[in-house]
Formats: C-alpha cells, sequence, structure tokens
C-alpha cells in the first residue's frame, strides 16, 4: 500500500539520523584504528585520531606537521582516504534520509528539500565539532641506543601533529552530504522522485542500482577472502583493521584492475598500503612502477582470474539493470547506459583510491635521521586508459544483457482485480 499522507521528518528525526551515521562512522574508525595499534599513541591522541579519520572520510582536509628540534628537520603529508568509514556513513546517512519518505511513488520538491536541508544543517554542526576534536600534536620516541644518544646530543625532540582546515571541511564534506542524498534517491527503488524527475527512474535509477549492486558485492567478495586468512593464515588483528579502514580502498583497486586499467605507484620506507603482498611487491621499486594484471601476474598467475570474476559479476550488475528497465528497451540503449555509469564509477574509483602519504626526518639537512623514520607512498590512476576500458566493459555487458531474453515477472496474486 502507497502512503500518500506525508512523513513527519522534523528537527529530532534529522538530529537522530546525522547521529546514527556519525557514530557508525566513529565506531567503524574506532575499532580498525584499535586493532591497527593506534590505541599505544602517546599523550591521549586516540579520540583525535578518530576524529581526523572520520573527517577524512567525508572528504576533509586534515593537515600534517612535523617538527624536530633546532638542528633536525621533520615533514609529513597524507591524502588517502579510509573507505570503509566512508561507505558505512554513507550507507546509514542515506538509509535515514531514505526512511521518511519510503512507501510513495511521487513527492514534491519542496518537501525532500526541506527534509535535506534539516540534515545539512544538523551534519554542518556535527562536523563542526569533528573538525575542531581532529586537531593534536605528541612525540616519537627514538628509543635507546645511538640514535637516542644523537637525538639527546643535538637537540633533537621529535613531534608529529594534525589539524583541519575548518572552513574547507565544512565546504567538502557538505558536498559529501549531497552526493550522498542524491545517490540514496537514485539508487532505491522505493524512494520517491519530484514530478520532474520521474524520467530518471526508467533511465538513471536503474542502472545506479546496478552499479550500486556491483561496487557492493565486489567488496563482499573481499570480506570473504579476509575471513578466509583470518582463519588460514592469522594476522586476525591487521586483517580486521585493514577490512574497517580500506577495504573498498583495496577491493575498488582490484575492481578496475580486472577491468584492465592500469596504475602508477611507488612504496619506500617501512609503511604501504594495506594489501596483499603481491601488490606491494610490485609497487616497492626505486621508481614509479606500472601497476597491472601483467604485472601482478608475472609475481602469482592467479590474478588472472580476476578477469572472469569482473565479467561474471558486470554481467550480473547488467541483468540487473535490464530487469529494472522498461520492457522493449533496446540493447544497445542498455549497453550505452551502462558505458556511461560504469565510466563515472570508475571516475570515482579512481579520485576516492588514490593514496599518497610521506613522512621524513632529517637531521642538519642531509638525509633520514633514521631509516625507520621515513617513508612515502604514492599511488594514481592512468586516467584516460582506465576511464575508455571502462565504457568498453560497459557497453559489451549492457549489450549483452540487454540482448539475453528477459524473463517476464509473475503477475502478483491481485493483479487485475478491482476493490
Amino acid at each position: 500500500m502507497i502512503d500518500s499522507v506525508p512523513a513527519r521528518h522534523g528537527w529530532p528525526q534529522a538530529l537522530a539520523a546525522v547521529l546514527a551515521g556519525v557514530l557508525t562512522m566513529g565506531l567503524v574508525a574506532g575499532l580498525g584504528l584499535l586493532l591497527a595499534g593506534a590505541g599505544e599513541l602517546p599523550d591521549g591522541a586516540f579520540p583525535s585520531v578518530v576524529a581526523a579519520t572520520v573527517v577524512t572520510a567525508v572528504g576533509g582536509t586534515v593537515e600534517l606537521s612535523g617538527t624536530a628540534g633546532a638542528l633536525a628537520g621533520g615533514g609529513a603529508g597524507m591524502s588517502v582516504v579510509p573507505l570503509s568509514v566512508t561507505l558505512a556513513g554513507a550507507l546509514v546517512t542515506g538509509a535515514g534520509f531514505l526512511r521518511p519518505l519510503r512507501r510513495r511513488a511521487v513527492a514534491g520538491a519542496v518537501e525532500p528539500a526541506g527534509w535535506a536541508a534539516r540534515l545539512a544543517a544538523v551534519w554542518l554542526l556535527a562536523l563542526l565539532g569533528l573538525a575542531l576534536a581532529a586537531r593534536h600534536t605528541f612525540r616519537i620516541s627514538l628509543g635507546q641506543g645511538t640514535l637516542g644518544d644523537l637525538a639527546d646530543l643535538f637537540g633533537v625532540d621529535p613531534e608529529v601533529g594534525f589539524t583541519t582546515d575548518v572552513p574547507l571541511t565544512l565546504a567538502v564534506g557538505l558536498v559529501w552530504l549531497a552526493g550522498v542524498l542524491l545517490l540514496a534517491l537514485l539508487v532505491s527503488p522505493g524512494a520517491p522522485l519530484p514530478g520532474r524527475l520521474l524520467r530518471a527512474r526508467e533511465t538513471v535509477r536503474p542502472v545506479s542500482h546496478a552499479l550500486l549492486v556491483l561496487l557492493l558485492a565486489w567488496v563482499a567478495l573481499g570480506a570473504l577472502a579476509a575471513l578466509g586468512v583470518t582463519v588460514g593464515r592469522g594476522h586476525r588483528a591487521e586483517t580486521v583493521a585493514v577490512v574497517l579502514l580500506g577495504l573498498p580502498n583495496l577491493m575498488w583497486l582490484t575492481l578496475t584492475l580486472g577491468l584492465g586499467a592500469s596504475w602508477e605507484g611507488r612504496v619506500q620506507g617501512p609503511f604501504g598500503l594495506p594489501m596483499p603482498q603481491v601488490l606491494d611487491e610490485v609497487m616497492r621499486t626505486p621508481d614509479l612502477s606500472t601497476l597491472d594484471l601483467r604485472a601482478l601476474a608475472a609475481r602469482d598467475g592467479r590474478v588472472w582470474w580476476l578477469l572472469a570474476v569482473e565479467a561474471v559479476l558486470l554481467l550480473a550488475a547488467a541483468r540487473v539493470m535490464v530487469r529494472r528497465s522498461p520492457a522493449g528497451t533496446p540493447a544497445w540503449r542498455h549497453g550505452l547506459h551502462l558505458a556511461v555509469g560504469l565510466t563515472l564509477a570508475v571516475l570515482a574509483v579512481f579520485l576516492l583510491c588514490r593514496a599518497e602519504a610521506r613522512y621524513g626526518l632529517s637531521l642538519l639537512g642531509i638525509g633520514d635521521l633514521a631509516g625507520g623514520l621515513g617513508g612515502s607512498l604514492d599511488l594514481r590512476p592512468r586516467w584516460w586508459p582506465g576511464l575508455g576500458l571502462a565504457a568498453l566493459w560497459g557497453f559489451v555487458a549492457g549489450f549483452v544483457a540487454g540482448a539475453l531474453p528477459r524473463r517476464r515477472r509473475r503477475p502478483s496474486p491481485g493483479a487485475g482485480t478491482r476493490s
């Protein structure tokens, strides 16, 4: 039964929806950071690190700084989005936005816009609190022995700090919320649309829903693989930390690799990406290395199975799109819709999965003070080849799915009767 009476969505409901999203992100980030060892950070830095992680998850800016005394210098920088936290927050916040609007086919433009405005106002206040809490400075211990003696001799007292650009964080966070709410309307089959956007129900909504299914299915496969690693090889804390912080970063990267896209990357120093050993080996080179299926298969031939998994899941997503599209839509149009949608999805993955991080500490301006205190990470996509391959894969999958016989839906028991 379709309810034509507007649902309640006032300020208490907006507060509940925003708090649910923020608390979910904080819980996921906090558990992941605890398992990664952040609970041992000095000077009570853990709550601030959790806040900073949530801020970066919604696109906010966290600025790192390093100081090391009068005769030494430090430098740090990081640009990595913890997409597990982002995905959890987006799903919960989107569900909270759709909840008062459910069970209705059409809604006027004023109603969802007013509801979104309430959410945005509460969201900005919550994000402001997170941005102000996401700042801290703590010292780095150089330990005992020669290194510690040199540090005492030259007055080296290394510190690392982070803070947020509050205005930029609020602006980008508001854009993030707008994107989540718009995507929620587009992908949800039961969400009402204003009358002027009803055409999107036949064109945009089927492909948007299908691509969401594809992205979530890929993450689910990663979670199953992580479970297998935990049971079979141990490393439970580290594996669960990767799942709670960066599983989509890894899985959506492999999704683009399965399409034939390539990335450029390099890892130096004691840290790297939370990824399987084969990926780390390809990237741990003096210069930028190419990260693609051929380079990975040179170290592990099982990587070629990504092509088969990619084809099966993409065709399944295409069938989901076809079943939700109007009957009689030609196969070439299905191919065109999926080509555009998959290209935009890969573009979003490229933007979100890029990574850059570096930290260094030098004495008298010469090199790293210690090999264990310096390192860098770079990962960036090769844009145009990857987007072109996404368009090609999308068109072929959409065309094939549209050309296959379409299974007719069974009529409901009450179809064709009048009350």
